[in-house]
């Protein structure tokens, strides 16, 4: 009985050490996103001003340099962490349920909806942007568990029992919600560039407002998924397996796709569609660290913040002009999983 206890012990220690290390790289991506920029703010006295608001100190900074830090750049490096949270977790999630490294939310349907859904709002009331519970985040998170059930009964009602059925079924639901979204947008010229601008994906009208929409849900989000954790790793060995454990494998499928739904939503909401967040970032971890959803989960979290943060500063410093999230995360998601498809690392799928 004791070496079985000591092995979960080195187990639980090896998982603590390992998410540790994920934090430590994320405040070091955070704290460099800070305080490095195209202002001529120099790291050295950025770094003194943080010192300064957590001493009561003096600030080193203008006024002026003390906004660019603290209105600019801080909400903008905060979100792109919830956002790359919320996506990379809720890709981990629909990769867990459906036993598919290749699930993830725009997959399954669930930024299309919750694209649709927004763009919808956004035609209708042009002046609404977001609130911490308005008409964008919750037409975005219907929108995004509508599409994934639709994927799901497509899946079903197509009579095919694998994963590959429904990941058809979710490219289908995916092309049809976003034709009804570009129709939408044609009918509306007037508002076409707003929306055109908002589906690349882009942090670059950050606010702390909108940092404070999505965090109550991603982190809502994130605290179910860390605890359906264990639970995934059970409906990984079949639903007969996770039966005989006395787990409800339809309960808690219907509990963990609309967590993640309203995190991809969350996420959509504020930030517009971001690509390749939700598939590679999990993937990654589950190469480095194994195959248990226990840390899949939590360092797909941090791994997701952490990739989305530095995405963000290279759109923001690699051109005179801003380029848009979405084709960062694009350039650097798009090779990467065509080199582990070619690799042979994704056999499985």
């Amino acid at each position: 009985m004791l070496k079985p206890r000591r092995a979960a012990a080195a187990t639980t220690r090896l998982r603590f050490r390992t998410v540790l290390i994920g934090l430590l790289i994320l405040t070091v991506a955070a704290g460099f996103a800070l305080v490095a920029g195209t202002g001529e703010l120099g790291w050295q006295r950025v770094l003194a001003e943080i010192g300064a608001q957590l001493t009561g100190g003096t600030s080193p900074l203008s006024e002026r340099e003390a906004a660019i830090v603290w209105e600019l750049r801080a909400p903008r490096v905060v979100l792109a962490g919830l956002v790359g949270a919320a996506l990379a977790g809720a890709g981990a999630a629909f990769q867990g349920v459906f036993r598919n490294p290749l699930a993830d939310p725009y997959l399954l349907g669930a930024a299309a909806g919750a694209g649709m859904a927004a763009t919808i709002v956004v035609v209708l009331t042009p002046a609404v942007t977001t609130w911490f519970i308005g008409p964008l985040p919750l037409a975005a998170f219907a929108g995004a568990l509508g599409g994934v059930g639709l994927s799901y009964l497509l899946g079903r009602s197509a009579g095919g029992k694998g994963t590959a059925t429904l990941l058809l079924a979710g490219v289908a639901v995916t092309a049809f919600l976003t034709a009804i979204q570009t129709f939408v947008q044609q009918l509306n010229t007037d508002t076409i560039k707003q929306v055109y601008t908002w589906t690349l994906g882009g942090l670059n009208v950050t606010s702390w407002r909108e940092v404070w929409v999505a965090l109550p849900y991603v982190v809502l989000a994130a605290v179910v998924l860390c605890a359906c954790a264990r639970l995934l790793d059970v409906l990984s060995l079949g639903d007969a397996e996770a039966a005989s454990l006395g787990i409800s494998p339809g309960k808690v499928r219907v509990v963990i796709l609309a967590t993640a739904s309203l995190a991809t939503a969350a996420a959509v909401a504020v930030s517009g569609l971001i690509g390749f967040v939700g598939i590679v970032v999990p993937h990654i971890v589950r190469l480095l660290a194994g195959a248990s959803y226990r840390v899949i989960v939590p360092m797909s979290l941090v791994g997701g913040a952490t990739f989305l943060i530095l995405a963000d500063y290279v759109a923001r410093t690699a051109l005179p002009g801003e380029l848009p999230i979405g084709v960062v995360t694009a350039f650097a998601g798009a090779p990467f999983f065509a080199l582990v498809l070619r690799t042979g690392k994704g056999r499985s799928l």
